[in-house]
């Protein structure tokens, strides 16, 4: 999960990471009361989660309430990467000396850590890494040894920091790591982190994803989702406990497993190609259990996608075996009644294959066809979805 910028300013300040004040606003008078409540020079930002905000003309630097209400009714409703501007965050100005470059992330390729450094920082970090990748360094963190202050200050040296003010921002380094470790993120970001004409050390505009699969150590960054803008579908699925992601397709998909459903994607993608290149609609794996409360709640969700037109249901039976899957399909279909009206075509393998397959014979559905095997599904699921 992405946060927002001011969401990524409050965790930084509830860790002790410096940061300056800021106050969230939707409207231009909202803007103006923030503005008189921080007082001097501030900084009216577009509140989306996409880069290039400054260049979109999402962030406007101003000096009196009157300006910021009318930065703010700029910013406001601007689109920006395809994201339209809801909410602006009007922060305290600062008197900046230098811009610096800092992150932390998840390096699934070499299970570990990755800390990126850099002297240089600001809006064009991106074109340093590609023009000039010596200029970011690229340090290994030992997960099991994290970030302390030999660390960063180790990090921030090859970052091209002086040592004089590789000390000075080490200490907030390690405050990053702290955040990082602490809310259980895959990416804690910040760019800029600045020294100020004071010689404060700021983190003044932060980037934190979190690790959703962590959602249960954390029952405070349900706070943080932005419900407003998930998909309806996802959210429903979500609600349901299922694995559950939107695609733009018309072939719905219910799989056990989430190699297997993967494997299904691709094969239905290649099966619709001989359809008028009809593609699958959704991501959804229910898991070792296919009990009709789980089956009706895949069901349920796919087929309140409009675009959906058929429905492949692959399932391999182990576990759980392919009875038991049969069971809570035709449970599911007599649950969802009248609103299953689209064809599904059922593929089952594995423990007690010829059971599931009886049942679902003597069941008698007119909505559902059996397939032998997972090619066969795929095609005709996807000649099903084209007519």
């Amino acid at each position: 999960m992405d946060l927002f910028e001011y969401q990524a300013r409050d965790l930084f300040e509830a860790y002790g990471v410096p940061v300056l004040a800021g106050i969230i606003a939707d409207t231009p008078a909202e803007a103006r009361a923030a503005a008189e409540k921080i007082g001097g020079t501030v900084v009216v930002k577009a509140q989306v989660k996409a880069g290039g905000r400054g260049k979109a003309g999402g962030v406007k630097v101003v000096h009196n309430p009157e300006d910021a209400a009318t930065a703010a009714e700029a910013i406001l409703g601007l689109e920006i990467k395809g994201l339209t501007v809801n909410r602006v965050m009007v922060a305290a100005g600062a008197r900046i000396a230098q811009e610096f470059y800092f992150s932390v992330l998840l390096d699934r390729a070499n299970r570990s850590y990755l800390s990126l450094c850099s002297v240089e920082g600001g809006m064009e970090i991106e074109e340093l890494a590609v023009e000039r990748p010596d200029a970011l360094a690229k340090i290994e963190v030992n997960p099991l040894d994290g970030i302390d202050l030999a660390k960063a200050t180790e990090i921030a040296l090859a970052g091209g920091f002086d040592t004089e003010l590789a000390d000075k921002v080490a200490p907030v380094l390690v405050k990053l790591y702290d955040v990082f470790k602490g809310e259980d993120a895959t990416l804690v970001e910040v760019n800029p982190l600045v020294l100020t004409e004071d010689g404060q050390i700021l983190a003044l505009d932060g980037k934190v994803t979190l690790d959703e699969n962590a959602e249960f150590r954390h029952p405070n960054h349900e706070a943080l989702e932005d419900a407003a803008a998930a998909d309806p579908l996802e959210a429903k699925a979500k609600a349901a406990g299922l694995n559950y992601v939107k695609l733009d397709g018309e072939v719905g998909i219910i799989g056990n497993g989430a190699g297997l459903v993967m494997s299904t994607l691709d094969v239905v993608s290649y099966a619709g190609e001989k359809h008028g290149g009809v593609r699958p609609a959704n991501f959804l794996d229910i898991g070792g259990g296919a009990s009709a409360e789980v089956m009706a709640a895949g069901l349920d969700v796919i087929l309140g996608d409009p675009q959906v037109k058929s429905v492949f249901v692959n399932v391999f039976g182990g576990i759980t075996a392919c009875d038991a899957v049969a069971n809570g399909i035709v449970g599911a279909l007599k649950v969802l009644g009248d609103t299953a009206t689209k064809p599904l075509v059922v593929r089952l393998d594995g423990n007690k294959v010829d059971e599931g397959r009886a049942i679902l014979t003597a069941a008698g559905n007119p909505l559902v066809t059996l397939a032998d095997t997972m090619d066969e599904g795929a095609d005709k699921a996807a000649e099903l979805a084209s007519k």
